[in-house]
């Protein structure tokens, strides 16, 4: 990274100055959290979504993999592009912000707990990007199952909220994260699974945790393709 800070969702963004107009325009009991408040979802514009990209992309180089992580990375972004119908309007730069930065956890310089998508949330967090961005990217593809397994769910507390972890963006994000294969290729969940657990192997958090955290990825990627359709029905029925 030739010793230049990453790009993060600084104080002196130009998104970060719209959420603080939102906010102190709002009333006090309302966040910047676009889960909860869809009236503040323009808080989450294109712009994000680039600043996302290039953060995953100089987070992501310094992984020493031959670009894998990269690869995977680039290829869950598209596939939540293409997955946006299963998600409000409002909430399409969310869930292509999340996909983007969902696996920068495993970047070195991040390693604060050992468990990726802490890490990466943690970092988010630090560099004021928005809550429902953090806590996406900390509960993504179930990851709150290998976090018991691993003892490590105390981490987990400072970004649990339901709309986190299940719910049409979160399930859309455990979609296209869960339909990729390790170098991009396009997998159905259940090889992805698979593949998993025969590389992490028998005695792994992900193997001890399957029991619970597959049925829930396997729930979110059906619940995910049952939006698709039913969008697609409503774009065909009012052509």
């Amino acid at each position: 990274m030739s010793g230049q800070r990453p790009v993060a969702f600084t104080r002196w963004s130009p998104l970060h100055s719209t959420a603080d107009r939102l906010q102190h325009a709002a009333p006090a009991r309302c966040r910047i959290d676009l889960l909860d408040a869809p009236e503040n979802l323009t808080a989450l514009d294109g712009a994000l979504v680039d600043q996302a990209r290039r953060v995953a992309r100089e987070l992501l180089a310094t992984v020493d993999d031959a670009g894998r992580r990269w690869r995977h990375t680039q290829a869950v972004a598209a596939r939540a592009r293409e997955g946006s119908a299963a998600v409000a309007p409002q909430q399409v730069n969310l869930l292509i912000s999340a996909a983007w930065l969902h696996d920068i956890g495993y970047a070195p310089a991040l390693a604060r707990t050992g468990f990726h998508p802490v890490d990466g949330a943690m970092h988010l967090q630090q560099q004021l990007w928005p809550p429902a961005v953090v806590g996406l990217v900390a509960h993504h593809s179930g990851s709150r199952f290998v976090a018991a397994v691993r003892e490590v769910q105390h981490h987990m507390i400072p970004f649990e909220r339901v709309g986190h972890w299940s719910g049409p963006v979160a399930d859309a994000l455990t979609w296209a994260d869960q339909t990729t294969g390790p170098d991009g290729n396009r997998v159905s969940v259940h090889e992805r699974i698979a593949e998993v657990l025969s590389r992490h192997g028998a005695d792994s958090p992900q193997a001890r945790c399957h029991p619970q955290r597959g049925p829930a990825l396997i729930n979110a990627v059906n619940a995910t393709e049952d939006r698709l359709l039913l969008a697609r029905a409503a774009g065909t029925s009012s052509s």
